[in-house]
């Protein structure tokens, strides 16, 4: 299948120039740049507010005048994760995707269709002259993947809607009326450098290869996480060795489960062949554990170059057996909503800073607003008796479902017109911006859906091809039926 085969034309065509355009989260001035041209050349009026959200708006086409304002919502950013070995700026290269089959990816980095399927899809309907729609408003909302910056910025009157069609979601067939609230926890080690001695052998132990993912919507996937796993080797190895811990990072982004993770360290020399055996007898305990969910899952230990200075003893151990013992994964499933996760926990990266610190970050979801809160204290409480010093955010809100939505009747009626069967009504455990929307307007009625995503916040992220078509019939159908 070549891209120009790829259907609906007019939506992946977008999606294509949409991944020419750098769009990091924070640094998202070239796509507001695209998007504010994009609406000049279709002659509607666009508007930019202080945080960098952009709203276009569309009158009713003829005859739907009296119906209510929609507003399409997607966000503009994108999670920039790639592969070790490839090479690849996100502030000034392409997103280069090439098919699979039935999936479109991108080629060592993040394919970026979280959110670009959402805006492409909202774009092509603002340049469709054979769309039928009453009013319509699509907003385009910045820095969703790191802080929710954009709908947190948002002030009430920038628009105007009645309804919101949030277009972040990734299973097509599936329409959700709830999410998770969040948080991040930090969590900060100060330690002192001391000498590394004379003749210790210097090693690089690194744990990669794994799935990785998105810390809300796969929490639940049992898949490996490469700080714990890591963790969990060199706490092993400082109880059984004279080990200095000199250096030590793992994953990045507070809403990805960490793929890989590295640490230097210096043992005797006396020692060297004794860690090589350790590591290859820990390896195949963790990947009998992790069989299923973590086939590509990679051990490497290798020389290095000898390290001056190490994290003082008392420092790394605490901060060795804080990693292992703070929570991680799903905490608690809700009891209203079967199969769904209710709290979770992601120890998301380790970073060593300059200035003799260590900062651990983590993310905490929860549907239930206290248990968030809870789930945040009880990491706060391990990392404390570890002897850190502790930040909680104040996070964002969830969205409650609401089963009576008089939009949610118009989506479900439409698919299954289309397509002789019901889609699944759910709620999901990711967060989405509609909780923050609700706040600014309360009256809004909301749905979120989309088309079939896999893998994302990862390299391995794929959108499945015939289910695009598929959400983009329900779109437009919705939009003559509200």
């Amino acid at each position: 299948m070549d891209k120009k085969d790829l259907r609906p034309t007019e939506v992946f065509g977008i999606f294509e120039e949409i991944c020419q355009v750098p769009r990091p989260s924070k640094r998202e001035e070239k796509i507001i740049a695209y998007l504010k041209a994009f609406g000049a050349r279709h002659q509607l009026e666009t508007r930019v507010d202080e945080a960098g959200n952009v709203l276009i708006s569309k009158p009713a086409t003829p005859g739907m005048e009296g119906r209510k304002t929609v507003v399409l919502q997607a966000h503009i950013d994108m999670v920039c994760e790639k592969n070790k070995e490839v090479e690849h700026d996100f502030l000034t290269d392409p997103i280069e995707t090439w098919i699979d089959g039935e999936w479109l990816r991108a080629r060592g980095t993040t394919l970026g269709a979280d959110n670009g399927i959402g805006v492409a899809a909202a774009l092509a309907v603002l340049a469709s002259g054979e769309i039928v729609h009453g009013p319509l408003e699509c907003l385009f909302t910045v820095d969703e993947e790191t802080g929710l910056t954009g709908a947190f910025a948002l002030q009430s009157g920038f628009m105007n809607g009645d309804v919101l069609l949030n277009l972040d979601s990734e299973d097509e067939g599936e329409i959700f009326i709830g999410c998770a609230g969040g948080c991040r926890t930090n969590a900060t080690f100060c330690y002192t450098p001391v000498e590394v001695p004379q003749g210790y052998f210097c090693f690089s132990v690194e744990v990669g290869g794994l799935t990785g993912g998105h810390s809300g919507d796969d929490i639940n996937k049992g898949r490996a996480n490469a700080n714990k796993v890591l963790g969990r080797f060199l706490l092993q190895a400082a109880e059984k060795y004279d080990l200095y811990l000199c250096d030590i990072s793992g994953g990045n982004l507070h809403n990805a489960i960490p793929r890989e993770a590295r640490a230097v360290c210096a043992i005797p020399m006396s020692d060297k062949e004794n860690v090589r055996i350790d590591l290859n007898l820990f390896a195949a305990d963790v990947e009998a554990e992790y069989s299923v969910t973590e086939p590509n899952m990679r051990f490497v230990l290798q020389s290095a170059d000898f390290v001056p200075q190490a994290i003082d003893r008392d420092t790394a151990m605490r901060l060795l057996k804080a990693i292992h013992a703070v929570a991680n994964g799903v905490f608690a499933m809700s009891q209203d909503i079967p199969g769904l996760v209710e709290t979770s926990s992601n120890l998301a990266s380790v970073k060593m800073t300059e200035d003799c610190q260590i900062v651990i970050g983590s993310s905490q979801r929860s549907s239930t607003l206290s248990s968030r809160k809870d789930m945040a204290e009880t990491v706060k409480a391990a990392f404390e008796l570890a002897g850190a010093t502790v930040d909680v955010g104040d996070g964002y809100p969830g969205w409650k479902p609401n089963p009576k939505s008089a939009l949610l009747q118009v989506a479900v009626e439409s698919y299954e017109r289309l397509y002789g069967v019901s889609p699944k009504v759910k709620a999901i455990h990711a967060g989405l911006e509609c909780g923050l929307f609700l706040e600014k307007y309360p009256s809004l009625d909301m749905i979120s859906f989309g088309p079939t995503l896999r893998g994302v916040h990862s390299p391995d992220e794929r959108m499945h091809i015939p289910s695009v078509e598929r959400w983009w019939r329900h779109l437009i159908d919705v939009l003559k039926h509200i």
